[in-house]
Formats: structure tokens, sequence, C-alpha cells
């Protein structure tokens, strides 16, 4: 579960309306209200898609555990400081779940324990010197065990790194061996009992208080139709600590003299003053928005002095928030344990929910920090506020018996509702019960469908109606090429982006021939978040006739399928199977892919970085067919740069090695730890030549996108258990726990 909090400006399409795991959100500029949606196991903290919509029907999808930026950080991954974006130490420490207190033991308890203790110890005196074999024995069997856990991890970098952890073996003197014998002798009555170490009996301890919170809904019987609960308690949303303003000593200047900025004017000069080194700052669109947005925070004495944002500089400001970033980065290790027990404190009162009696995670519970919307490819809306989310803007969904959360001293919730007929705990919540599952399974049933379906809109081609011909190409494009069906916006309201439907004359090109290729269409057009969508497609003939008679007589600006609407496609959708949208084509065709290039792409005999390349290419064909493109991230060159070094100095410390094996004739022992380093080092060689390839693969395209909203994860799962690959490295913690069902309920033969 999750809060989500509603975005002001909407950065995504309507296809996502529907997808599991997504915030609901209605509401656009701060007019609308957005639904935190309940479903089990399918939060948390970091990487949760979320999605705003607004009543022109976009939405805005963004990874809304913290403040920091949202899903189109899905499409760039430039490290921008301050901008709505924590370190990892932070995230680590919000998806802590504390450790609950075990209840003393009575006196009695304890008197008992001691009497035992005393009988034990007269019965051991005799049993030293089995009870020392007994000991000496264990700890060669958790010495052993620890070895090789180091070994699976051992990363020999260099040839300090590779003596230091031989030498560390053969380093034993004698007094350590007589210390560590004393040590054994003084434990061994312990050990006789058979006591499980700290270590193992802390692990079990975390495991068991882990699968405590596990509620496996996917196994529980529905409640009555329409009923999502039937009894719900939460302690409300935490809110973003208020703002602290600048020290005197930070100036804002205008037109080269200091200028005392009021707090809420200052506050969202911060958010600026954060982006300076980043491009956004250099786009005209974004300094326009954020400029008209400024204005309006800013009290009339302001407005009329400050009137160009040329003239205002922020950089004492930037330079502060620099320093301050810099200072959180260089915790001692005190404050970071006082910080980390605040948000245990937290995450105890906030980070939980229980829904009929089950204890839920909320992946998200902290609403969203006011900051400037950034948008993805030219936005038209990037550098306007998002506004700060006060108790007054939330709607509380709580059951009927349970204690309703007081909101913040001062202040009062919108409403409070006590509705066990939708699935959201409050106005910024996240699906979670079972609708995750439910799409992939409308998408897996589809199969059974789309031969027919296939079928039918071929023969539609040649109807005499003009409409079923548009609905049969229009279908073709959405089964195809994946293409969003789109949706019919007010004048002005959004940038001009269009679907399937709503595509016009000029955003298609037709080719008799192209390249070699018979019947060729070439499509331009600016689709969701304006991500360009740029193809060249060759197409079957009747299709292809079809669009020349569709556009005969039309002007540029005309719609190709002018009698065609979303809405009619979808109700024609549903006719052919119960729940059937372009989302679910788009999820089939997704999935479908990825199982496709997986089964083709993975052979016996892969290293793990090769699994992986394997795995990421698949991805990447079907981010590819969905269009899911990012810009390159201002680092790439960078990374790439450090690989490339990397290498270098993998190929110099392996041409060494091999100098000093021919070197070393005649000493055997030497040679074969020369020949074990040889091939470690080409392993980890290989692991970074793959590792470039994967990046340079990826640079434009957003993996992260489809592997979280249109892939079926029963796919992925699958696959790594068949090559036994570690999940962990396709899905972290935070995508574990929302397709936990997945990785719990499928084996390793899973097919799509």
């Amino acid at each position: 579960m999750a809060y989500s909090s509603s975005a002001e400006e909407s950065d995504q399409g309507s296809d996502y309306n529907d997808t599991m795991a997504e915030h609901s959100t209605n509401g656009s500029n701060g007019n609308g209200s957005s639904k935190h949606r309940i479903k089990s196991d399918d939060s948390d903290d970091d990487d949760f898609v979320s999605s705003t919509s607004n009543k022109n029907g976009m939405t805005n999808n963004h990874t809304s555990s913290r403040g920091y930026n949202h899903s189109y950080k899905e499409e760039s991954d430039e490290d921008d400081y301050g901008v709505k974006k924590e370190d990892a130490s932070d995230y680590e420490e919000d998806n802590y779940v504390p450790k609950e207190k075990k209840s003393k033991k009575s006196k009695k308890d304890k008197s008992e324990k001691k009497s035992k203790k005393r009988k034990k110890a007269d019965s051991d005196e005799s049993d030293d010197e089995s009870n020392y074999k007994s000991s000496k024995s264990k700890s060669k069997k958790k010495k052993k065990k620890s070895y090789s856990d180091d070994d699976d991890e051992e990363d020999f970098d260099d040839d300090a790194d590779y003596a230091k952890k031989k030498k560390h073996k053969k380093e034993k003197t004698k007094d350590d061996k007589k210390s560590k014998s004393k040590s054994k002798d003084k434990s061994s009555s312990k050990d006789a009992k058979g006591s499980e170490s700290p270590t193992k009996g802390t692990k079990r301890k975390k495991k068991e208080e882990e699968e405590e919170h596990i509620w496996k809904w996917w196994e529980e019987e529905r409640p009555g139709e329409g009923i999502k609960w039937k009894t719900l308690e939460h302690n409300g949303p935490v809110f973003p600590p208020a703002y602290d303003p600048l020290p005197n000593n930070v100036k804002f200047y205008y037109d080269g003299k200091s200028f005392r900025l009021s707090p809420e004017a200052e506050e969202v000069a911060g958010f600026y003053a954060r982006m300076l080194e980043h491009d956004y700052t250099s786009k005209d669109i974004f300094n326009k928005n954020f400029f008209k947005d400024w204005r309006k925070t800013m009290t009339e004495e302001e407005r009329e002095k400050i009137s160009d944002l040329k003239l205002c500089n922020f950089s004492d400001m930037a330079e502060f928030y620099k320093e301050q970033s810099e200072k959180r980065k260089q915790l001692t290790k005190e404050e970071k344990l006082e910080n980390k027990k605040k948000n245990e404190e937290t995450v105890l009162k906030y980070g939980y929910c229980t829904v009929d009696g089950h204890k839920q995670k909320i992946g998200n519970f902290r609403i969203e920090p006011p900051g400037l919307f950034r948008g993805r490819g030219e936005h038209p809306k990037m550098g306007k506020l998002k506004k700060r989310v006060r108790p007054e803007d939330i709607i509380i969904n709580i059951g009927d018996k349970a204690k309703v959360p007081a909101p913040p001293s001062g202040h009062k919730w919108k409403e409070i509702r006590h509705d066990n007929t939708v699935t959201w705990l409050a106005s910024w919540t996240e699906n979670i019960m079972g609708n995750i599952g439910k799409s992939m399974r409308k998408a897996r049933e589809l199969k059974k469908y789309v031969g027919q379906i296939r079928k039918d809109y071929r023969e539609d081609f040649k109807s005499r109606e003009m409409m079923r011909r548009q609905r049969a190409v229009a279908l073709y494009f959405i089964d195809r090429l994946a293409l969003r069906a789109g949706n019919e916006k007010e004048e002005g309201e959004t940038a001009d982006t269009v679907g399937c439907c709503s595509l016009r004359v000029e955003h298609i090109e037709l080719h008799e021939e192209k390249d070699g290729k018979q019947y060729v269409v070439d499509f331009d057009f600016l689709g969701k978040d304006s991500i360009r969508y740029s193809n060249s497609v060759p197409v079957e003939k009747r299709v292809f006739k079809n669009l020349k008679h569709f556009i005969q007589g039309k002007s540029a600006g005309d719609d190709l399928f002018d009698r065609l609407n979303t809405s009619s496609l979808n109700k024609y959708l549903n006719s052919l199977m119960d729940g059937l949208t372009a989302k679910v084509f788009r999820t089939y065709n997704a999935s479908q892919t990825l199982q496709q290039q997986l089964n083709e792409l993975t052979k016996d005999g892969m290293s793990q970085s090769e699994l992986l390349l394997a795995y990421n290419r698949a991805n990447r064909a079907v981010a590819v067919l969905c269009n899911h493109q990012r810009a390159v991230p201002k680092t790439f060159d960078k990374q790439m740069e450090n690989l490339n070094e990397k290498i270098k100095d993998k190929k110099a410390t392996m041409k060494d090695v091999k100098k000093q094996y021919k070197e070393a004739k005649g000493d055997e022992t030497a040679r074969q730890k020369l020949k074990k380093k040889l091939s470690t080092l080409e392993d980890q060689l290989k692991k970074l030549e793959v590792q470039k390839v994967d990046k340079e693969e990826n640079k434009q395209i957003a993996l992260g996108t489809s592997k979280l909203n249109y892939l079926d994860p029963r796919i992925s799962v699958a696959w790594c258990k068949k090559w036994e690959f570690p999940v962990d490295k396709i899905y972290n913690k935070t995508q574990r726990d929302k397709f936990r069902w997945a990785i719990e309920m499928v084996g390793p033969d899973y097919q799509f």
C-alpha cells in the first residue's frame, strides 16, 4: 500500500488508468483528487509507480515513495542533487521495518534457567575434551560456510586484494591458536547444548518477522461482489516538513542587488536554485512556466520588482543547497543511527495498516513534497510548480469502527469516508488487492481470443462500412505496433500528443516501396509525455490501400480515423472479450515479446553477466515495441569512460599475471595460484565487457517502465528459477514486494 500524491501537472497518457499497482488520481493543476488504492503485498517504498490522472484523462506516473523525482526518473538517470531525490541510505532506512520487542520473561522462568545452568555446568566439567572437539568441529564448519559465502562475492580487482585474502588464510600464529583454544574451552558447554549462533538466530528471526507481514491475498476467497474489505485501519499519511527559511547570510540577488524574499517565494526559488546545474534550466519552456508560477507565490511588492527571470541570481542559494547536500553525506555514525531510529518510529506508526485483520505494509506513506514538475521529452508543462499538499486536500477512507487518524495540529481533513466498495486509503494511494494479477490474467486470457480477433479485423479491412474499415485498421495498429488508443483532449489543455484513434493525416506518410520493402507507412507524432514516436513499418497490402483511401481529400490537420473515437473502440473491444482494452493488447504483446525473446536469447552455459545481458536485451525489445524512450543520461559518457578505464586496467593486470606465470617455471604451486588468479581476472574482464555492451545498448531505452507496468512478472520469475539466476538482480526490494505473489506462485516451467 502507498499514499500517492495528486500531482498538479499530468505527465502520462490515459492508458495507465487501468494499470494495477498504480496510483489512480483525478485532478489537474490542483483541482482534482487522487485515490490511494490498496493491494496486498504490492507495496514498497521506492519504485512504486503511481499514476495521477486529470480531468483531461491524462496521468502522471511517478515513483511515489519519496519526494524525489518520479517515473520520468525512469527516463533520465541523471543525478540531480537536491531535486526531489534522496540517497540510497535514506531509502533503505525508509524500507526498514523494526523488529518487534519480545516480552520480558517471568522471574520464575529466569530462576529455572539458572538452576538448569548450574546442574549442566557440573556435568560439563568431565566433558571438556569432547566438547572441545565438538566446538572445534562446529567452528570449522562455520568458517567453511563463511569463506564460501565470501568467495562467491570476491572481486579480485588487483593483486593486492588477492594477496591479502590469500595471506589472511595462512597467517595464524601459535598464540592465536592458544587463545582460540581457551575461548573454545570456555564456550564448550554452550556449544554442547547445541545453541545457535547469534547471527543465524537473528537472520531466522528477521525472516520470520518479514513472513509475518505477508498476506497471501491471492490464496483467499474474495468478500462479496463489490466488497473490497470488511475492516480497515491506518494512521494516515506523513506530511513533508514545513519550509525552513534560508539563513540571513544566503542571499537572492535581483539586478545585482540582494533582495529578501517572502518565505513562500523563497521556497519556490529554492526549487529552481537546486536545478541550476541541470539542463532543464536552459530550456525556455521550463523557465517560462517556472517564472509564471513563481510570481503567483510572490507578494505584490515582489511582483512589482521582479519582472525578468534573466535578472535573477540564484547562485548563492544553489551553493548553500549544495553544501547542505554534502553535509548530509558527511553525517557521523551516531547521527545516522539517530536518524535511523527516528525513521523506525515513523515506520512503526505510519508504515502499516490493517486490512481485514491482516497487518499490511504501506509502501509509500509519505506525501510528496512540493517541487517543480519536470516531465519527459519536451513536455509543455515542465517547470510548473507542484504545490504543497495540505490535510485540507486529503480525503481519508477508513473502517467505520476504526479510529480516524488525527490531522496535523491546526488542520483538518477534507473529508472522512467509510467506503468498503473502493480500494483506496486516502487521496494518495496505491492499488493493492490483486489487481495486478487480474491485469496480467486478462492479458494471458487474450491468448484464447486473439486469433479470432485478428481474423475478424482482417475481414473488416474489406467492409463496405467506412467506420468498420477504420476500426479494423486502428485495431491492426494497436495489435501490431502496441500503440495506445489515445483520448480526446480539450483544446489548449494539454500538449499536442496523440494515440492511435487521434492520429491525423500529417502523422503518417505512405510509400509504395521504401528501402526494398513494399507498402511502408512512416509514423511521426508525439505520443504520451510528448515522447516522439518515429517508426517506419511495412504493412499488409489491404491496410495500405485503406490508408490511401482514408487520407483522400483530407488536409494535413484532419483526423485519419474520422469515423472512430476511443470510446467506441473500447466498447467494441469489450464486446470481443470482457475487460479487453487497448492496454490489455499492449500488455499481451509486451509479455509475449519478452517470453519469445527470453526463449531465443538464453542458452546453456551462460555466465551470470551473460544471463543478465540476455534478459536486458529481451526487456529492451519490449521497450522498443512500446516506445519507452529516455534522454541519454547526463553522466553516460563519464560512466563509459570509467568502464573503459577498468577494462584497460584489467587487461594490463592479466598481462602481468601471464608474464609471472611464464617466469614461474619449476614452481608448480606458484603457477597453480597464478593460473587460478588469471581465470578470475578473465571472468571479471568478461563481466565488464558485457556491462559495457549492456549500458551502450540501453542508453536511450527505459527498461523499467515496461518491466513494471506491461510485463507479466511471472515470466521473469520463472526464467530466474529455470536458469538459477537471482531474482534480486531483476527486481529490487520494492519490486519484489510488489510482485511477491508471482515469486511465490510460479515454478521454472511457467510460460506466458
